[in-house]
């Protein structure tokens, strides 16, 4: 599996979204390193993500770049 690489754009991107919500900047990294090629991400339920934030980040609301 190839390791998420963030582009200065996305990092910019992550940044300001971190400003208005940590949680949901979090996510976006998450969702970021679940996509595909395409940057397509396939997930059925609202827990298996919360599972998933729990198990990547140690604070969802902590700077994760």
């Amino acid at each position: 599996m190839k390791r998420f690489k963030p582009n200065i754009a996305f990092r910019k991107d992550y940044n300001r979204l971190f400003r208005e919500d940590p949680h949901a900047a979090n996510l976006f990294i998450l969702l970021a390193e679940m996509g595909n090629k395409k940057g397509q991400v396939v997930t059925n339920e609202q827990e298996e993500l919360a599972v998933l934030m729990a198990a990547r980040f140690n604070d969802p609301g902590e700077y994760a770049l």
